[in-house]
């Protein structure tokens, strides 16, 4: 009897043994995995915040021309301290409870801010075509973000490389488009060999204009800076007596839209180039807009209910420019008034421009509608 008590009591006494055991190991083990989690979030790199004389280093260094690849770290020296500052921060994933609404799928980032990214689009040219109301235009619309200034990267600045041009770019969400204009593009023989090794995707649009009307207006600006220039007439002609076009003179030469043409076919298919026509986005802004929101893959957003007619200028105005409530029309410097040319001078020019003028309507599919 007294055995059988004993093994009544033994399996309980053995579970609470064995309870405390536990409770001892936890004890044991629970400052040591506290000192490791400490230990490893400081071996951790944070990373540095962004002061402003930071902010200027790294500003320094990219005026410089001092691209660095994507991802890359910027050790830049303040003082006896090497900061290593990050080239772009980390993304960092959604919470999980975040609810996207439909409309809103694909356009939204954890802050809203989205990222830079090289142009999937470029106004190329011409120069004098109607380039800066194009870009105004099309600012309006919710899914392009444009770069105000020309860059002049394929032109002018290509040294300074990629991430630098990259740097200039404002911000996208995911569905917008970044595009830039830059007119000299379209002339420039370097150009085309280096958008395609950007992007060989990369869409591409030209404003043009009758190239008679386009030099005119050339020479106006130039004029309006330069007012002790020679005039219209004696720059048009290497020989006025014998009539022979002076094609050096860069006014005349951007009008030969063929020539310049056939450097880009070289690098891109007709169908990623599309030609706006100059006078048709005055007379009928809505219309020409509508062929570029379909060329770029955009829903059709810009219409006739975002222009009227400014009779002062002879230009279509927005409604509504892009951040604002308040109507908006193209600087003073647009629409100026041409100086009266010989008759006869615009007449040779036409004669001249005619053949090029064909080629480029056969080579387009579009007619212009420049030869009076």
């Amino acid at each position: 009897m007294a055995f059988s008590l004993i093994r009544k009591l033994d399996a309980p006494s053995r579970g609470i043994l064995s309870r405390k055991a536990v409770v001892m190991l936890c004890s044991l083990l629970a400052p040591l995995i506290l000192l490791h989690l400490l230990t490893d979030r400081c071996a951790s790199p944070s990373p540095v915040r962004g002061s402003p004389r930071n902010k200027r280093l790294v500003s320094e260094r990219r005026a410089a021309g001092h691209g660095v690849a994507e991802g890359a770290v910027t050790a830049v020296r303040a003082g006896p301290t090497v900061w290593q500052l990050p080239e772009e921060s980390p993304a960092f994933p959604p919470p999980q409870d975040l609810v996207v609404s439909p409309r809103f799928a694909g356009k939204i980032s954890p802050l809203g801010e989205g990222s830079k990214k090289l142009p999937q689009a470029l106004i190329i040219g011409v120069k004098k075509g109607g380039t800066r109301a194009l870009l105004e235009f099309l600012r309006v619309h919710p899914d392009i973000r444009a770069v105000g200034a020309e860059p002049h990267f394929f032109d002018r600045n290509y040294d300074y490389g990629l991430e630098w041009y990259r740097d200039l770019m404002p911000k996208t969400l995911e569905g917008q488009i970044t595009m830039e204009k830059t007119p000299s593009y379209f002339v420039t023989r370097e150009a085309p060999a280096r958008i395609s090794a950007m992007s060989r995707d990369t869409k591409l649009i030209v404003v043009v204009r009758d190239p008679v009307t386009r030099a005119i207006s050339d020479y106006t600006q130039t004029l309006s800076k330069k007012p002790d220039i020679p005039s219209f007439e004696s720059l048009t002609f290497k020989n006025r007596t014998t009539g022979l076009i002076d094609t050096s003179w860069s006014a005349i030469q951007i009008g030969i839209y063929a020539k310049h043409l056939d450097n880009w076919l070289q690098y891109f298919p007709m169908d990623q180039i599309l030609f706006v026509s100059g006078e048709r986005l005055i007379s009928d802004p809505a219309g020409e807009l509508g062929r570029v929101q379909d060329f770029l893959g955009l829903k059709r957003i810009i219409t006739d209910k975002h222009f009227y007619f400014n009779q002062t200028k002879g230009f279509p105005c927005l409604k509504k420019a892009e951040g604002s409530s308040k109507p908006h029309c193209l600087g003073k410097t647009k629409g100026r008034t041409h100086p009266n040319i010989d008759p006869e001078v615009v007449q040779r020019l036409r004669d001249f421009y005619r053949p090029f003028n064909m080629k480029f309507y056969q080579m387009t599919g579009r007619f212009f509608g420049w030869d009076h």
